[in-house]
């Protein structure tokens, strides 16, 4: 990656006649591998690098990317984000302050206990899933791929702000599919964390192929999951998505205030539900947690310079606070040539009591459902339909029976308060999704879940035969 010390260096020759201005720098390093039907794919190898300069005045506030890093092309950026800020003076809706602006100051690094082996090391261990997974006459698709990401962030600002943060995300895949007639079912198998190669070990990849193999093919005999009012035990893979869709886009700030509404949707949930409303039972307890080691939105610091911090938004199933209001750093740019809105970070259902023996106990008749496989939810974020990979019948207290196409379907506003049972730290997993869409032009961003298993009380579920 370039040093960012000539940057450094850059920035601090730029002038500006704004009283604010800063320089937000980003590089990143996409390294892909993959292995399809045992036949190696194309590797791909991506750099991307540039730096957005922004400047604030009293009352106007104006940004400009580019990817000439340049003294010149630096000083060109920052003078027409001057520009900017001059002409939107008075006409902003937020009378933007530059002497509130903040000056920090600090680092922040991905933990890595393992460093990436070779490239060929690295082939031939997604070769030997690819070819493990390989059973039987009906597996009809494998594929074992993996994504490194090396990424820099670099902020500064002319009141003497300085911070580096450089990441680390090393994602496996393994997906499988069997097929039987009009029939098809896969399972996969995926890790979305920071860290190093260590990851790999964690999520389970070696050995993954054949397990993966023999469970689609469990799937292509299984009965489909039956249609009816029923428990629903969500495994933390499916809580993932659950808290995205449900929890997290609704409470965006800027999708509350409306501003969203006419590409990515609005939200069931208005200003005045904030410090009252419940919104889930009283075991619902979900953080802002950019602080959480190894999860895929961890950060010091958010593309304009606050301090990340825990925070709770919903307590006791109650309503707190919004992503994007006070002390909630999530304020996050996609890349250099976007600029910061408010986003979804690491957003986490914390854990409660109970095993998961416990919480299977508890179930007289119901569902577990893991490993999402499709979504459906309104522009408000309140109506939902998901459907999940794997499922488990659940009857007086044991799991009796696997189903195939288990889905269930439920209302935002009310899905969370019939949660029942919140597991325990042993049930405790860390989960994200790499490419959450967002943003006028669209910014794709990576989002970390960690939950518990959940249970949640009396569910509409269905399968394919509903």
């Amino acid at each position: 990656m370039q040093s960012n010390v000539r940057i450094v260096e850059r920035f601090r020759r730029l002038r500006s006649a704004a009283p604010f201005w800063s320089l937000r720098y980003h590089e990143e390093t996409h390294e892909s591998f993959a292995i399809r039907q045992d036949v190696v794919e194309p590797p791909r190898l991506s750099i991307d690098r540039g730096a957005m300069l922004t400047a604030v005045t009293d009352g106007g506030y104006g940004y400009c990317a580019t990817s000439d890093l340049s003294q010149a092309g630096l000083q060109a950026a920052l003078d027409r984000a001057t520009a900017w800020a001059e002409a939107t003076r008075g006409r902003s809706v937020v009378r933007f302050d530059p002497r509130r602006m903040p000056a920090p100051q600090g680092s922040y690094r991905s933990a890595v206990v393992r460093e990436n082996p070779d490239r060929q090391a690295i082939h031939d261990l997604l070769a030997a899933e690819c070819k493990a997974a390989n059973v039987g006459p009906r597996i009809v698709e494998r594929y074992a791929a993996l994504e490194l990401i090396d990424e820099e962030r670099v902020y500064l600002t002319n009141a003497g702000g300085e911070l580096v943060q450089r990441f680390r995300f090393t994602l496996p895949h393994m997906r499988v599919t069997a097929n039987r007639g009009v029939e098809t079912q896969s399972r996969s198998l995926e890790l979305a964390q920071q860290g190093g190669f260590e990851l790999v070990e964690r999520a389970g990849l070696v050995g993954s192929g054949e397990r993966l193999a023999e469970q689609a093919l469990q799937l292509l005999l299984a009965p489909n999951c039956p249609t009816g009012k029923r428990d629903l035990l969500l495994m933390p893979d499916q809580m993932m998505l659950q808290v995205h869709e449900s929890i997290g886009h609704p409470l965006e700030l800027d999708r509350i205030l409306g501003d969203e509404r006419n590409y990515a949707g609005t939200s069931f949930v208005r200003p005045e539900m904030l410090g009252s409303y419940r919104y889930g039972s009283e075991l619902l307890n979900v953080t802002y947690d950019p602080t959480l080691a190894g999860e895929l939105a961890t950060y010091a610091f958010d593309d304009e310079g606050a301090r990340a911090e825990k925070v709770f938004l919903i307590k006791d199933g109650i309503l707190l606070a919004p992503l994007g209001g006070p002390a909630v750093a999530n304020s996050r740019a996609s890349g250099w040539n976007r600029p910061p809105i408010h986003r979804m970070a690491n957003l986490n259902v914390e854990p409660g009591a109970g095993t998961l023996e416990d919480m299977i106990g508890s179930i007289g008749r119901g569902v577990l459902m893991r490993t999402n496989v499709s979504w459906s939810i309104d522009d408000s974020r309140n109506k939902f339909q998901f459907g999940c990979e794997w499922g488990e019948l659940i009857e007086d207290g044991r799991r009796t029976a696997v189903v195939k196409n288990p889905s269930y379907r439920g209302v935002s506003a009310t899905f969370w308060r019939s949660l029942r049972r919140v597991g325990d730290a042993s049930t405790f997993e860390v989960h994200g999704t790499l490419y959450c869409g967002k943003g006028e032009p669209n910014q794709a961003i990576h989002c970390g879940h960690a939950a518990p298993a959940c249970v949640f009380s009396d569910v509409d579920v269905f399968g394919g035969d509903a």
